[in-house]
């Protein structure tokens, strides 16, 4: 049976027509402005008659057969790719700090005649490590499909 105009719509109705919005914003059809207004007057719609109204001027919209809307909405994507490149970062700080120590430590042995001393930059490395360990395990369980 196909929904009349007046059927209330659900939640997932509004996020796949917020995702046709998205796509027709994406190609130009819409501009910020209208993008923004449409997305306020979605969320709020409860009919499909209301959906219907704000994508009949786009080409090619059935309600009906609109595609499920992706789990991952684009922003929570972006914040994850972003909290991603800020995990590489802070091992790419520990292991440049890592080189530098170890560097050092190195040139001391070498200097001294080959008496190396106490291998000091592990105290450096190891606590940092388990901390960047622990926020990278937590960061991979925020990222995982069923917390979505």
């Amino acid at each position: 049976m196909a929904p009349g105009p007046e059927m209330r719509a659900s939640d997932g109705d509004r996020d796949k027509v917020a995702g046709v919005l998205r796509e027709h914003y994406a190609q130009g059809r819409l501009t910020v402005e209208e993008f923004d207004e449409r997305l306020e007057q979605l969320y709020s719609s409860k009919t499909y008659g209301e959906l219907a109204r704000l994508t009949s001027d786009l080409p090619d919209v059935d309600l009906r057969r609109l595609p499920e809307a992706s789990p991952r909405s684009p922003e929570r994507r972006d914040r994850h790719e972003a909290q991603n490149k800020g995990v590489a970062a802070m091992w790419g700080a520990w292991a440049a700090a890592s080189g530098v120590n170890w560097a050092i430590w190195l040139i001391l042995g070498v200097t001294n005649g080959l008496d190396f001393p106490y291998p000091w930059p592990l105290w450096v490395m190891g606590p940092w490590g388990v901390i960047l360990l622990i926020t990278t395990f937590f960061a991979q369980m925020g990222n995982r499909p069923d917390q979505q």
